[in-house]
């Protein structure tokens, strides 16, 4: 498989945000987010070439039980079950960091950390933004990922705006669990996250979803590796 990095650190989002955990970045991904932190894993070659055995292996430096297989988009990948599975039976707590693009059944994954792209989400260039908006939501693949595992629901907030187009994602997908629903801001660096968090505090006050922060933004400023 082709891994962009492997790394340990603090859980930076979701609801086990600042648990120590062992990051795997898988490499390449077929969304271009405008405001993604690590277009240097877009590339399906921008890594190194490692085996199940060699990845596991690397993780086995660090005591941490817990592990994200991130990206890139891991559930594009061949082989991530078979990654899952590996790292599963060393008694690893798996989660798996995903778009919600695609589906895998009966994966070794404990936490489904889907973060369904909105329209915010759109590169700014026409011919890009066609491809990323025509692949950015699958409504069909996100109700199957919600039913087959544990999950959590991270929406990433650019304006006042966005909080209606994610009410009608969730209205549109039925049956979620409105407990396990996130608002994080989206923030490149420390200034921005600092700007944009009182308001999308404001919006999970008036929805009731809970305030997703961004810990290796705050702490780190988004450094990579960090």
């Amino acid at each position: 498989m082709k891994v962009s990095e492997i790394f340990y650190s603090l859980q930076g989002e979701g609801f086990l945000a600042g648990v120590p955990s062992v990051f795997v970045r898988l490499a390449g991904c077929p969304l271009r987010c405008r405001w993604c932190d690590t277009k240097y894993a877009w590339d399906e070659n921008a890594g190194q070439d490692y085996s199940i055995e060699a990845i596991g292996e690397a993780v086995g430096q660090w005591q941490s039980r817990f592990v994200v297989i991130t990206g890139g988009e891991p559930m594009v990948k061949p082989g991530l079950a078979e990654l899952a599975r590996g790292l599963k039976k060393n008694g690893r707590h798996i989660t798996i960091e995903t778009a919600g693009i695609a589906y895998a059944a009966d994966l070794q994954c404990d936490l489904m950390s889907i973060s369904p792209k909105l329209s915010n989400s759109a590169p700014a260039e026409s011919e890009p933004a066609g491809k990323h908006n025509e692949g950015r939501l699958d409504i069909e693949v996100l109700r199957k990922l919600l039913g087959d595992y544990e999950y959590q629901l991270k929406f990433v907030i650019d304006s006042e705006d966005d909080l209606e187009e994610v009410q009608e994602t969730i209205e549109s997908l039925g049956n979620v669990d409105s407990e396990k629903v996130m608002l994080m801001p989206q923030a490149a660096n420390r200034e921005e996250l600092s700007a944009r968090s009182p308001m999308v505090a404001d919006m999970c006050k008036r929805s009731g979803f809970a305030f997703g922060g961004r810990l290796q933004v705050m702490l780190w400023d988004n450094e990579r590796g960090m």
